[in-house]
């Protein structure tokens, strides 16, 4: 069953692999895994082909998929030559579809080789320094939190908490909120990462106490405890490599399209339709 699904996935994706994801792929070595009426099949071929295959496969380690990969490999050989003996290398169909597999294969690989000269280590670092200037280490808060429906249900809690009851129990017995079962605990976070009324009432409590007053928001009614704070931390460069390659990809694709398009003679026949002028409002 696998050996039929991988090749209707790749029968038809391995040409429309990336050559640089191919390249990426290839062992130092190149062996040759089979060879069909006297044609070799390399492992960068096949390594190839389970890069053109839907993610679920490409994720699999290549030794596992190896075997059902070299065959894949095999029978689309046989079949291009079948092909080919069969006079289709002068087809018509067949050669405009090389034209366009050989326009988009040139383009992509430019493409990833620009970005490759626009996301070196050199380059993230210096993004990585710039991101620390415009990012500031945000203050944190450590709270736990029980989440009630309604206000007398807060204020009641409340009132329990100023008897001497346990807040992390309180919130286990009593939260509507997923936290419910670890004691109301939310751990650390900024201020931005909670809603405006919980961030303001958790950020002016002081570590160890809880709020006297039931706090409101969209999803009830909230008593907050503080268990500490501390300074804000920036990230790592390796916490925020991804970011940063997203960043410099971007940047490096509008850049070098831009660029094109500038020095090119371009007659759109099909160009994007003009947004619509939005109505005046009446008063």
């Amino acid at each position: 069953m696998l050996r039929r699904t991988l090749f209707a996935a790749s029968l038809a994706s391995v040409i429309f692999a990336s050559p640089a994801m191919a390249q990426d792929a290839a062992p130092t070595e190149d062996p040759v895994l089979a060879t069909v009426n006297g044609e070799d099949i390399l492992e960068s071929e096949v390594r190839a082909t389970q890069a053109g295959l839907p993610q679920q496969y490409r994720q699999l380690p290549f030794e596992m998929l190896k075997p059902t990969l070299v065959d894949r490999e095999i029978n689309q050989r046989l079949l291009m030559m079948a092909g080919r003996d069969a006079g289709l290398a002068d087809d018509e169909e067949v050669k405009a579809r090389v034209e366009a597999l050989e326009r988009r294969v040139i383009a992509e690989t430019y493409l990833d080789r620009q970005i490759a000269k626009a996301s070196t280590e050199e380059a993230i670092k210096e993004q990585y320094e710039e991101f620390l200037k415009t990012n500031e280490p945000q203050p944190q808060v450590h709270a736990r939190h029980i989440l009630l429906e309604n206000e007398d249900d807060a204020k009641a809690v409340i009132a329990e908490l100023d008897d001497g009851a346990d807040f992390a129990e309180l919130a286990k017995e009593k939260s509507t909120g997923p936290s419910g079962p670890k004691g109301g605990d939310l751990g650390f976070f900024s201020a931005g990462d909670m809603v405006a009324p919980f961030a303001d009432a958790a950020f002016a409590m002081e570590p160890g106490t809880y709020s006297k007053e039931p706090v409101q928001t969209q999803f009830g009614w909230h008593v907050i405890k503080v268990e500490e704070k501390k300074d804000g931390t920036q990230p790592t460069l390796e916490e925020v490599r991804p970011q940063l390659v997203a960043e410099l990809t971007r940047k490096a694709i509008d850049d070098l399209v831009e660029d094109l398009r500038d020095d090119a003679d371009i007659v759109n026949n099909a160009p994007m339709p003009e947004e619509a002028p939005a109505e005046e409002t009446k008063e």
